[in-house]
């Protein structure tokens, strides 16, 4: 099918698929997800809903209104998430309701139809032999995956583009909102349509022959890691089509034009929308019934064994970005409920326990109420702010966890109280219940607890002369470091922000020669390759010069945690690459090509990152290859660079243009591969030696 309009690549999207090995997420593995067929009709013009298991959603699902349900099928008993929202007009539904699909009122969106499940037939398991047993579950995973794709297809191809090109063409809306609804769903439904579904069909029609599904899922599981950006994205998209729903008549106007068509199953975008948050958990489900239904002799287990390993990897992966997202929504809400006086939204943050409790005064006894906020490095001890709509707080002090102590003081006269001790404060608390008590004491013991293990960590790793690059430990402070080009690094080689003109220039630190912001360099020490005259040096080597953690802590993550590749240096990733180099790169439609620092790890061979020099510490972005197609230009597009190639892939087009002919050769040749979902061969990188050079020619 021609693709419908060009589409910037979720460029977040690469960084699942490239945590392909690394991610972030919601407790428990919620199940099934819901499938619709896209052509053909079932009862009355209502579309096959195969494993959904709920109703019309009509208002966006935040995370923590999300409740569970039964559902049918080999995973009976598992939960479907489901707002309680529909669970109670599941309840209530009159059996004459109507869609709410001519009209966006809350009103009849009480009145949801009733879905019909995708008939596939079972015989009584007691009839059927064990081949037949492994064959029905085997055929079920092949229809709901053609039910699947029609629904990505109905998301991508329908909503998503009739969307994009209303708000490129009219300027009805940002094409940006547009963007950030629908997220990596082009990706996502490449993937499926091109790749999972034909080889599952391929494979039912020569079932005779080959009896098994492990090891196409074994092949194709680990790009499903790209979930986890869409269900990160999940609210936020949620949010958008009511704000825009409400904000724009032409938006609301499409969105009701789509769901009055047939294709659309008289069912609600955000129904549609919720259906990839479901899938992986009924990759899992329906792995797991296969896996018990065939013989252990069997030459198809082990494949389907590691199937299940990295399906079980993916649904983690969408967990954990939940539980991230999760985690900066509290984080969120504390920082308003503190009114954005406290700096408190931070990846490095987290939020342990929060409530109200009573402070005991120091002078005469009596208690004041106050609203204590425990994080993993410290507790904010605040006090009630006198406003006339909505609670605020102000922090009064500040305890860091680090040097805190605990001690119970109850009394017969004053029960249930405690003391909080530390180094910029103490304080005597009580609380109204015991269970209240025993609460707070058991949350800040552990959290003292866990600082203290991370802290001893950390000192290990001091004692083993662990040091940034270029910086042996014996030598850290005693020679003068080899520094690192300025312009090989547009990232602070720290905190990974981008550096600017203004409010984010770029400073060496003396002692290690990496290039940092100058909150990352606040700190002076004492060199001995320079007379020991105080020098600006980064966190990391202040503490290794001083022997004790700078505060603030000098890395943001702990030590337990494995960097991703993102995390890593260009340089680092390049020496591992199938290919890299500098490219021009520009998106369809743009009028500026951009220069950029292009790499295919080797033991990511699907996937691009593009960083803005070869020194720098993160990927500005990243995107997954597998069903792009690579061409020269056509002589109508006026592309004014030398070499230049493109990429494309349903409503995405990138061009690139590298400095050679050569080059251009092989990197057509690498992204050919990569788009059809092979490795590439030949030579394992491409690396431009002479930067001084290509600078000049730039």
């Amino acid at each position: 099918m021609e693709p419908l309009l060009d589409r910037p690549a979720s460029l977040e999207s690469a960084e699942l698929t490239h945590k392909l090995l690394d991610l972030l997420a919601l407790d428990g593995g919620q199940e099934a997800v819901g499938n619709t067929a896209c052509l053909p009709s079932h009862e009355g013009g209502k579309l096959a809903n195969r494993d959904s298991g709920i109703d019309s959603i009509s208002s966006p699902s935040n995370s923590e209104e999300i409740c569970f349900v039964g559902d049918e099928g080999p995973g009976e008993g598992a939960g479907v998430p489901v707002p309680p929202a529909v669970l109670k007009r599941r309840s209530t539904r009159d059996s004459e309701g109507d869609s709410d699909m001519d009209d966006g009122s809350g009103d009849e969106a009480e009145l949801l139809p009733e879905i019909s499940p995708p008939q596939v037939e079972r015989q009584d398991s007691e009839e059927m032999t064990v081949p037949q047993k492994v064959f029905q579950i085997a055929n079920e995973l092949f229809q709901t995956e053609k039910a699947y794709v029609s629904r990505l297809y109905l998301l991508d191809q329908v909503f998503c583009a009739r969307l994009l090109e209303e708000a490129r063409t009219r300027n009805s809306f940002p094409a940006d909102v547009v963007m950030g609804i629908f997220a990596n769903i082009c990706s996502i439904y490449c993937f499926h349509q091109q790749f999972l579904l034909p080889e599952l069909e391929k494979r039912m029609e020569e079932w005779d022959q080959h009896p098994r599904i492990g090891d196409i899922l074994q092949k194709l599981a680990p790009f499903l890691k790209m979930y986890g950006e869409y269900v990160k994205n999940f609210d936020r998209a949620m949010e958008l089509v009511n704000t825009w729903m409400e904000r724009s008549a032409q938006f609301k106007g499409i969105i009701h034009e789509v769901q009055r068509e047939e294709i659309c199953g008289n069912l609600t975008l955000q129904h549609h929308m919720l259906e990839p948050v479901q899938r992986i958990p009924r990759y899992e489900l329906l792995l797991k019934d296969y896996l018990l239904k065939l013989p252990q002799d069997s030459p198809d287990c082990k494949d389907a064994q590691k199937s299940l390993e990295l399906i079980a990897t993916a649904a983690e992966h969408s967990n954990a970005a939940i539980r991230k997202m999760e985690r900066m929504h509290s984080l969120l809400k504390v920082y308003e409920l503190l009114g954005g006086e406290e700096d408190i939204v931070n990846p490095t943050n987290e939020l342990i326990k929060e409530g109200h409790i009573l402070k005991l005064s120091a002078k005469n006894g009596t208690t004041q109420d106050r609203y204590l906020i425990l994080f993993n490095d410290r507790l904010l001890y605040c006090v009630p702010k006198l406003r006339l709509i909505g609670q605020k707080f102000g922090v009064r002090a500040r305890i860091d966890v680090e040097g805190m102590e605990l001690k119970e003081t109850s009394s017969l006269n004053v029960p249930r109280t405690f003391l909080v001790s530390g180094k910029q404060r103490s304080l005597e608390l009580q609380t109204r219940t015991e269970e209240e008590k025993r609460d707070w004491i058991q949350a800040i013991q552990a959290t003292i607890q866990k600082h203290e293990q991370t802290l001893e960590m950390f000192k290990q790793l001091v004692s083993e002369d662990e040091t940034p690059p270029n910086s042996p430990g014996c030598e850290l402070g005693r020679r003068a470091p080899t520094p690192i080009r300025e312009k090989e690094v547009t990232l602070c080689m720290q905190c990974k922000e981008p550096f600017n003109a203004l409010t984010k220039r770029r400073h060496h630190c003396r002692a290690c020669g990496h290039v940092v912001c100058g909150k990352c360099s606040e700190f002076r020490a004492r060199l001995v390759y320079d007379n020991n005259r105080p020098n600006r040096v980064c966190t990391d080597c202040y503490t290794m010069l001083q022997g004790s953690p700078a505060s603030p802590v000098p890395h943001p993550n702990t030590p337990q945690r494995r960097r991703s590749i993102l995390e890593k240096q260009a340089s680092v990733v390049a020496e591992n690459s199938v290919i890299c180099s500098f490219l021009h790169y520009m998106e369809k439609g743009g009028k500026t090509w951009h220069k950029g620092w292009f790499v295919i790890p080797e033991n990511e061979p699907l996937v691009l990152y593009i960083y803005g020099a070869p020194q720098d510490v993160k990927a500005q972005r990243s995107m997954p290859l597998i069903g792009f197609e690579v061409n020269l230009p056509d002589p109508g597009e006026r592309v004014d660079r030398r070499h230049a190639f493109r990429i494309s892939q349903s409503h995405l087009c990138w061009y690139f243009s590298p400095e050679t002919e050569e080059l251009r050769q092989r990197w057509m040749e690498v992204l050919s591969r990569a788009g059809r979902g092979e490795e590439a061969k030949g030579p394992p990188s491409i690396l431009e030696t002479d930067e001084d050079t290509e600078a000049e020619r730039t």
